[in-house]
């Protein structure tokens, strides 16, 4: 599971910034007008980059803290 979330997690980020640099682009050549919007979903991606990377330490910490917890058990 964790190779799974690292994969994605390096998924969102690289989808974000190639929406960024493609909505960028297309938004010097075809004005921003028509474009501008399109930043709303790199945000979007941007954000799941952050929950995701988020979740993933909470996942550790939750992990160790039920390690600890069985070994106190013992």
């Amino acid at each position: 599971m964790k190779t799974y979330n690292k994969i994605m997690l390096k998924f969102w980020l690289a989808t974000a910034i190639v929406i960024l640099i493609g909505v960028t682009y297309m938004g010097f050549t075809e004005g921003f007008k028509k474009w501008g919007f399109y930043y709303v979903v790199a945000g979007i991606a941007f954000l799941s980059y952050f929950m995701r990377k988020m979740m993933m330490k909470r996942q550790e910490k939750h992990e160790e803290f039920l390690a600890n917890q069985k070994k106190e058990n013992e």
